[in-house]
């Protein structure tokens, strides 16, 4: 079965992150297994410099594992190479109820838009046929879709399930 991935997607400022990060507990409360992927624009780097990794990386390694009882992270180097596609990157990921992605307006899945009229940005909803719902802190009338209360988590996280026909155990077969 193919990865259920869920886009949270809207402006800078509209609440994006924060709604990821209080969307997480809450589907986990409900039993699911859920990952991320948070795309950003900037360059990022998850090592220092000095530290062995680091060093490995600059010697020319293309990935690099490192690893402590805690957690383990791998980081490839493009090194020129363009960036992967969604779909090649969510691959690499182990098998989990629900994928949430941060970012990627632009990719093929489902997405909820957020969206707070006060930044005055159109909503992204009415040119995107992936937006399958919005979460505002206002009433949107007239718009055809579900329109969801930014500030119930509940709502959204009920709707997510809904919309993936997820139970509320979420199930064992980890979707992918």
């Amino acid at each position: 079965m193919a990865a259920r991935v869920f886009g949270v997607v809207g402006w800078s400022g509209s609440g994006k992150t924060t709604l990821v990060t209080a969307l997480i507990p809450e589907l986990v409360g409900r039993g699911l297994a859920v990952s991320t992927v948070k795309h950003t624009h900037h360059d990022i780097d998850i090592d220092k410099p000095g530290k062995d990794s680091h060093r490995h990386r600059e010697a020319g390694a293309t990935e690099v594992l490192v690893t402590s009882p805690k957690r383990w992270a791998l980081i490839h180097e493009l090194r020129d190479v363009a960036e992967p596609d969604m779909e090649a990157l969510i691959r690499r990921m182990a098998a989990v109820d629900l994928i949430l992605v941060e970012g990627f307006k632009s990719h093929r899945f489902a997405k909820l838009e957020v969206h707070r009229p006060a930044l005055g940005k159109p909503l992204l909803a009415t040119t995107d046929p992936t937006v399958v719902a919005v979460a505002s802190d206002e009433a949107l009338p007239g718009l055809a879709l579900p329109v969801l209360p930014l500030a119930d988590v509940g709502a959204i996280a009920a709707f997510v399930m809904t919309h993936f026909n997820l139970g509320r155990g979420g199930g064992d077969d980890h979707g992918c």
